[in-house]
């Protein structure tokens, strides 16, 4: 048996159709030497279900992480997800975003010790989000702009992320005006890094979860990568309902005394004090 070389963690809460595009997704990738990580934060039986399915049909392995809904809880999640990667590369996702054929290609090429890689998403419509099937994953239709075009989607330079190639995508990302951050949708660090700043603050909820990260990443030395234009994944699009005030509040204090007191480890992370 090889060892594994990538964790690719993908998040997802009860919404198995998103999630089974996106797994589908992965089984297209020219680069194969991963493992996926379902880090579940409460889904009901159709996901497990799903993902059960799922792992006859596909040529990489699977591992379902999953936990109890108690409301949003994807950092703890994503920590025991961290702590279960069996590979030394983490590529961090979610079950709303369709990865492009190349997209961890990209990850492996650009990595970089003391390097986190900071991509992004292109939004597709929920009325493009019900047409993409697994036809247009395989042939990778939905990746082509014109195809897109074709089903209503209205063409704006964000287009870039979808058609810069060579010379073009390496300028866009050297010098896009977007601050490299870690984003959870497409981002991808060393895994001794994460146990570096101790992974995700537990108490966050959604807002910027992800972002606190970075920036104690950022404060311990690691330095970010832009790849917005070149690891390319569609976001589908879907409701969030989980989202409150408070939330984003709470998350911003947070975020503010990591920022102020320059923090390097959360004490709320994978090591418990």
């Amino acid at each position: 048996m090889k060892t594994i070389d990538t964790s690719v963690i993908i998040s997802t809460y009860n919404n198995p159709d998103w999630l089974q595009k996106v797994l589908w997704s992965f089984e297209q990738q020219t680069f194969n030497n991963f493992e996926v990580i379902i880090a579940d934060d409460g889904s009901g039986p159709e996901t497990k279900a799903l993902i059960e399915a799922v792992k006859t049909e596909v040529s990489y392995p699977i591992q379902h992480i999953w936990h109890e809904d108690n409301g949003f809880q994807k950092t703890i999640i994503l920590n025991k997800a961290t702590v279960a990667a069996k590979g030394h590369y983490l590529v961090y996702t979610d079950g709303d975003c369709l990865a492009r054929a190349d997209f961890l290609q990209v990850h492996i090429d650009r990595r970089e010790v003391g390097y986190f890689l900071s991509g992004g998403y292109f939004k597709l419509l929920m009325s493009i989000s019900e047409l993409i099937f697994e036809e247009h994953i395989k042939s990778q239709d939905c990746f082509d702009i014109e195809w897109l075009v074709s089903k209503g989607l209205k063409r704006t330079f964000k287009a870039n992320k979808l058609t810069a190639r060579g010379l073009k995508q390496k300028l866009l990302d050297r010098f896009t005006p977007t601050k490299a951050t870690f984003d959870g949708m497409n981002v991808s660090c060393w895994k001794y890094d994460m146990f570096k700043v101790n992974g995700f603050d537990e108490r966050m909820q959604y807002g910027g979860e992800d972002r606190e990260l970075g920036e104690r990443l950022f404060n311990s030395g690691i330095k970010a990568k832009q790849i917005r234009y070149s690891a390319i994944c569609l976001h589908l699009d879907h409701s969030r309902g989980y989202v409150n005030d408070e939330m984003i509040k709470k998350n911003l204090v947070i975020r503010a005394k990591t920022k102020k007191e320059h923090l390097k480890w959360t004490q709320f992370g994978i090591k418990k004090d």
